[in-house]
């Protein structure tokens, strides 16, 4: 009787069991994302939303071919905007998560019913309360192997950064499973489909457990292509910031090199007898004492170039920087990291006032000290108009953006090799980057 009852049409699964697991999918998709709403307010709209995509289900029930297919759509349309709801991130980000938990919605929904409707007509096994204990041990297996696989590809940046072509895949991807997976129950007409229903139970469920496997493997790749791309544009920047700091290097001693030439300019000076020429001979060394006077005595020659030197760009761009920096803890840095933190956050700092139209505002103050075996480092700049952070750093400005934004990701990888960290504000229009690093031997 069992291998007859399996040649019968099958039922299709019920409404309710696959909103609920489009709902517990969305549900495991928000725990990962940064959350809009939290407590009562964050369950209630979860209820609501498990209440709307049951209703919405149940009442469609019975529709065919192409209105089917539009039901499903509006039923995925329906999961983008409850995560939309709930979740603070980018809309391709959500929609990337809307695919890969409608995938994963769809293969616990198909492994849930196929299994039990083997209980129910090749066992011949009909208890409810058996079936209401399988929905919720095969559903809490795939969810829960669901979770703790995506779990281990998270970071602590937060964010996926989706870019248009990836979500263009990732939808590629969820749409190919879906048709094929579904494609059996929208019409017998076509050459996919089987008379025996138990046959496309068996590859609707086999095509959703691939998909979901091609998903997580496109996201692993994702994933590591952007470690990696990020990894090299840091060391990129690294390698600019330290090649910045020989040439400023080669600068510096140029300018100590006319700073000693100054007294035969004062020998010829004493021995001009017109009054214009030595007029000229003044303002000559006027401008190059001022020259001079950019340079900073920290105690630390890495540093004392570097801030000579952004000093200088400073004065080029009528900016007024000030810095009280002690260079004497910097001992235990590595050149090229100093490098990377004062140069990566000075440069951001001139970059932005060199918008400022007024040169009366562009200013920018640099301190560092040691306080409780601690090493803090601040920079401070004056902004104008408003600023958007994600992941705790100020976005870029720039066109593409998913090529620019790394020098303070830069900076921040650098200071964490020392077991430090960074924090970004903004108050009454200044911009404040606050270096905490502590120190292996206490001063």
């Amino acid at each position: 009787m069992g291998q007859t009852a399996m040649n019968v049409i099958l039922p299709d699964i019920p409404r309710f069991y696959t909103a609920l697991a489009e709902w517990l999918a969305c549900i495991l998709c928000i725990l990962e994302m940064k959350r809009r709403i939290k407590g009562w307010k964050l369950i209630a709209i979860s209820a609501a939303a498990l209440v709307l995509q049951a209703v919405f289900l149940t009442m469609t029930k019975g529709l065919d071919d192409f209105w089917w297919i539009l039901c499903m759509a509006a039923a995925v349309g329906l999961m983008y905007l409850f995560l939309f709801l709930c979740c603070e991130a980018h809309p391709r980000d959500i929609g990337y998560y809307c695919v890969r938990a409608f995938v994963t919605a769809e293969l616990a929904a198909s492994l849930e019913w196929q299994i039990e409707c083997y209980f129910y007509y090749a066992v011949d096994w009909r208890n409810p309360v058996f079936g209401i204990f399988l929905l919720v041990v095969i559903y809490a297996l795939v969810f829960a192997g669901a979770w703790l696989l995506y779990r281990r590809t998270e970071t602590k940046e937060g964010g996926l950064n989706v870019t248009s072509k990836e979500l263009t895949a990732c939808i590629i991807i969820g749409l190919a499973v879906f048709l094929m997976s579904n494609l059996g129950f929208v019409s017998i007409q076509t050459p996919f489909t089987s008379h025996q229903r138990a046959e496309i139970f068996n590859v609707r469920t086999l095509i959703d457990l691939g998909g979901a496997a091609i998903l997580y493997a496109y996201h692993i790749q994702r994933i590591d292509l952007r470690t990696r791309m990020e990894l090299e544009n840091v060391q990129n920047i690294l390698h600019n910031q330290y090649m910045q700091y020989q040439q400023s290097q080669e600068a510096v001693d140029m300018i100590n090199f006319k700073y000693h030439d100054l007294k035969h300019h004062i020998m010829a000076l004493k021995a001009e007898e017109s009054d214009n020429k030595r007029k000229e001979y003044l303002e000559k060394m006027e401008e190059e004492l001022q020259t001079y006077e950019a340079q900073n005595k920290t105690g630390n020659q890495v540093l004392d170039t570097l801030l000579t030197s952004k000093n200088l760009v400073c004065m080029k761009n009528h900016i007024s920087m000030t810095s009280v920096v002690d260079g004497s803890p910097f001992g235990f840095m590595d050149v090229m990291d100093i490098c990377s933190i004062f140069g990566n956050a000075l440069d951001n700092a001139i970059e932005c006032e060199k918008k400022i139209s007024d040169p009366e505002k562009r200013l920018i103050h640099v301190s560092a000290f040691t306080q409780k075996n601690f090493l803090i480092i601040r920079f401070e700049n004056y902004y104008e108009g408003s600023l958007t952070f994600r992941e705790q750093l100020p976005v870029t400005t720039k066109k593409e953006p998913e090529f620019h934004g790394y020098g303070l990701k830069s900076l921040r990888y650098t200071v964490r090799k020392y077991g430090g960290e960074v924090d970004v504000s903004t108050q009454d229009n200044w911009f404040h980057l606050k270096i905490l690093i502590p120190l292996e031997i206490p001063l």
